[in-house]
């Protein structure tokens, strides 16, 4: 028995990464795993893993950003699968620089992914978990959130509103049997961040990661855990600010 037998999950950002961590602890607990992200190679290469573990595998191409393509995908998981137990709003995207220097064109993009993208999934996912009478939200956050880095105030700015319309999920879902969620990653090593990205920082792989999201997914229907935060033990995190 798996802890997320006849559940089915959609994860965004599912190729690469975190969300391919998260995926692939979904799928070794019984889910059955919808894989969207853009890049459609890294889906079926994650979809393949996703097989060996004996999980049914559903791949949508989705850009989040794209409110058309967030519809369809939603409507073709609930057709071919019936039912969106959990949602994970892994879809990201990191750019900054000095305030004084940084671009519309940037700024738009960082929120475009990060809220807007995650926007658009919650809203599809709470028609969904509304006429069900249950789900759950997890949305992939970031320590910048509480404690930001200089010359990232894009990425800061929307992990902070990332909490935000957690929160409200939450407030506006829990009628309804909805919980949402955020999880908060520290450094963690993948595709677009190499282990020496900054320095000798230390880092974690995205499994630990998963193992955290897992135990948020796992919760009985009636306990929810709002926000978690899961760093390096070294990580420079508390008194960083």
């Amino acid at each position: 028995m798996g802890q997320l037998d006849g559940k089915v999950a959609i994860v965004t950002g599912a190729g690469t990464g975190i969300g391919r961590g998260i995926a692939r602890a979904f799928a070794k607990e019984g889910a059955s795993i919808v894989l969207a992200s853009r890049n459609r190679q890294h889906l079926d290469e994650t979809a393949v893993e996703m097989r060996s573990h004996g999980a049914k595998t559903l791949v949508v191409p989705t850009d989040v950003t794209n409110e058309a393509q967030v519809i369809s995908l939603f409507q073709r998981v609930v057709k071919e699968l019936s039912k969106v137990d959990i949602l994970v709003n892994n879809s990201g995207a990191f750019d900054g620089g000095p305030l004084d220097e940084l671009s519309l064109e940037t700024w738009r993009k960082v929120m475009e992914v990060n809220l807007t993208g995650v926007f658009l999934c919650t809203r599809e996912a709470m028609k969904v978990m509304k006429k069900q009478r249950g789900g759950r939200i997890i949305n992939i956050g970031s320590i910048s959130a509480q404690m930001p880095r200089p010359n990232s105030a894009p990425y800061a700015t929307s992990k902070h509103g990332l909490v935000g319309l957690t929160k409200s999920t939450a407030l506006e879902g829990r009628d309804f049997g909805i919980a949402a969620s955020c999880l908060h990653p520290g450094n963690t090593v993948t595709e677009l961040r190499s282990p020496s990205a900054r320095g000798a920082e230390p880092m974690m792989q995205p499994d630990d990661i998963a193992m955290a999201a897992l135990t948020m997914a796992a919760l009985p229907p009636y306990a929810n855990m709002l926000e978690a935060i899961v760093l390096p033990v070294e990580q420079k995190y508390l008194g960083r600010g």
